[in-house]
């Protein structure tokens, strides 16, 4: 299912293959999927795909993510967040949009703002906008 490329996402510009393992801080502008082993904050300017056997554990700050592998973390997500089967999220998550398919897991607190300017600023939204108030 994410395998297939759907018109609201982005090309993937990068990309955290099987068997890789990775720690620390990732910034995004677009579309990164991680189908390895991820430790550490993730902060991203577009749509972040979790893969069907990833592993990760990290506090989350995108537009969107999609989730068919396992993550463990807080989600200040600005747009959606959507678990496929057999996807796992532990964690705390904050979004407008939250999906899960069928098959999928969830464990967590969710608070679901009513819009995206609710959602935590992106650092990556400070730095290239200069300080916003």
């Amino acid at each position: 299912m994410l395998g297939l490329k759907r018109k609201d996402e982005e090309e993937v510009r990068a990309f955290l293959g099987k068997g890789a393992e990775f720690t620390g801080k990732l910034m995004f502008n677009g579309s990164v999927r991680i189908d390895g082993d991820f430790k550490g904050d993730i902060f991203g300017n577009g749509t972040l795909v979790i893969g069907e056997g990833a592993e990760v554990e990290a506090d989350i700050h995108v537009d969107n993510v999609l989730v068919s592998g396992e993550v463990r973390g807080q989600l200040d997500v600005k747009k959606s967040v959507k678990i496929y089967a057999p996807g796992r999220l532990v964690g705390d998550v904050n979004t407008p949009v939250f999906s899960i398919e069928e098959g999928a897991f969830f464990e967590g607190s969710c608070h679901m703002v009513r819009s995206e300017a609710e959602v935590h600023p992106l650092p990556l939204e400070r730095a290239a906008g200069g300080e916003k108030r």
